[in-house]
């Protein structure tokens, strides 16, 4: 008995299947050992790795990390693909987003009645918002094109099954489906039962070979919602001020995830469709997988379905330069939030020492117990409210103070109390047990968050993402435990000077 007719659309009609294995090779590197499995399938290890993960990569240049943790029958699944809104064009921002919306709509097979009726309805309403874009400063033709956008789409949705991707996943038993877009990354996620392994297989690598922007018009209401959601929140408007001072010439500070208003009320299905072709290709996509699984059978079954995917690698991202800022810039919100002061410091990217170096500085100053700003601040009640938390991306990295006044308290008393306390940093003057005590509060949260299949995963796609092998990644937690004092006190003295972004948000 078929679970939906769609799994018969898939060719999913009887129970699992095996499938003879093709041999593929991984390239390996002296950290990791390349090891040869029954079944032909290569793949690498990490070095004293607590989660035992074996990365394979297929011969169409698919990546696939298994990890085998049998807590519950399920496993947490995530499908990382490795771009997000810096891959954006610059005039089409909020595309990467945008589509991550798309592929839970479908394919010519999943989430159609009739795809031979559908797809013309589809190409003509393609057609007319590129005609709509290009009407921009001509009102009344724009109206009557939106007109027939609107009247064709009514036609187009007679023939979708609204919500079938998602009563698929559920009759499978998943939980949690969901998926996120920032800086560089779109990611899906599936929390499945493990003997439903074949069935998840089926469909992800269905909806990752083809797009099709079913009910386009209709989900442009929820992108809108996100957006109006976003204007209203005076922190989206500080943090993209920081950001934007910080990163002139970067996506990072130039474009926004969700995007602006003007693109987002002149969108390209076209270019929609041409990023989904640029990106979602093999070659730029990890599938990660941690739970109740057979690290054989898994990559075999993964290798059966996802294996026929076109071999194809995405286009190199040139990353611009930013060049130094030589003096404090400031900027001004104003909202009716409470107000608050941020403070921004552009640093190195994410797969460098110095990354390693801003977390530690990072819960020098706030840990929620004995950093500088818990205990100097906060406790001694200086300031309403102190912080402050790292985001930190592959080109760049920035480093944000999060200060709140108290009643009758200027904000720019806020921002010297909290410069100053990074200055007690340049100086040392912190105890010597807070590093050490650090390392191991975060061992000890680490080792705890491994319990759970959604944190091993999760910890793999960074991996991908941060374009790092398993073993560097790895040994990226242990090189935390070899930062020193000296270390973290030159490292602040170089780069929290006068290079920083204040955003004042005021009411």
């Amino acid at each position: 008995m078929l679970l939906l007719p769609a799994l018969a659309a898939l060719g999913l009609t009887t129970q699992c299947q095996s499938s003879k294995p093709a041999a593929t090779a991984a390239a390996t590197s002296p950290t990791t050992a390349a090891v040869a499995t029954p079944k032909e399938y290569r793949y690498t290890t990490a070095p004293n790795d607590p989660l035992g993960v074996r990365v394979y990569t297929l011969a169409n240049g698919l990546t696939v990390y298994l990890s085998d943790y049998k807590n519950a029958p399920r496993i947490q699944t995530y499908i990382a693909v490795r771009a997000g809104s810096k891959n954006d064009p610059a005039t089409a921002t909020g595309l990467a987003h945008y589509l991550e919306h798309m592929v839970f709509k479908g394919t010519s097979r999943l989430g159609t009645k009739d795809w031979a009726q559908e797809k013309p309805q589809l190409d003509k309403i393609e057609a007319l918002y590129e005609q709509y874009r290009g009407q921009r400063n001509d009102p009344a033709a724009r109206k009557r094109t939106y007109h027939q956008i609107d009247s064709i789409s009514g036609v187009a949705a007679r023939y979708a099954v609204p919500n079938e991707y998602d009563k698929l996943m559920g009759s499978l038993g998943s939980k949690g489906s969901n998926a996120h877009t920032s800086n560089e990354e779109t990611v899906y996620q599936e929390d499945i039962p493990s003997n439903q392994l074949e069935k998840w297989s089926a469909v992800q690598a269905e909806r990752f070979k083809e797009m099709v922007p079913r009910l386009f018009h209709t989900e442009l209401e929820a992108v809108y919602e996100e957006k109006n959601r976003g204007l209203d929140s005076d922190f989206s408007k500080e943090f993209e001020a920081l950001n934007a001072s910080l990163y002139p010439t970067h996506p990072y500070g130039t474009q926004t995830t969700i995007g602006t208003i003007e693109h987002l009320q002149n969108p390209s299905i076209t270019e929609i469709k041409k990023y989904f072709n640029q990106y979602y290709v093999p070659g730029n996509v990890a599938l990660c997988l941690s739970g109740d699984l057979d690290y054989d059978q898994t990559i075999r079954l993964i290798d059966k379905y996802f294996g026929e995917w076109q071999a194809k690698a995405a286009p190199t991202f040139n990353a611009p330069v930013e060049k130094p800022l030589a003096a404090p810039i400031t900027k001004e919100v104003v909202g009716p939030a409470a107000e608050n002061v941020m403070v921004g410091y552009r640093l190195a990217g994410k797969a460098t020492r110095d990354a390693l170096r801003l977390r530690m500085l990072d819960k020098i100053l706030t840990n929620g117990q004995a950093g500088l700003f818990d205990l100097d601040l906060n406790q001694q009640q200086k300031v309403l409210q102190a912080s402050s938390f790292t985001d930190l991306n592959d080109d760049y990295s920035t480093h944000i103070l999060y200060g709140s006044p108290r009643q009758g308290q200027k904000l720019e008393e806020v921002r010297s109390l909290m410069l100053a306390e990074v200055d007690k940093v340049k100086k040392g003057d912190f105890p010597e047990w807070l590093i050490p005590a650090i390392v191991n509060n975060e061992k000890l949260n680490r080792t705890k968050s491994y319990e759970s299949n959604e944190a091993r995963a999760s910890a793999m796609y960074e991996a991908f993402i941060e374009r790092v092998s398993w073993a560097d990644y790895v040994k990226q937690q242990d090189d935390f435990g070899t930062i020193t004092k000296a270390e973290i006190i030159k490292f602040a003295t170089d780069n929290y000077g006068p290079n920083s972004v204040t955003v004042y948000k005021r009411t």
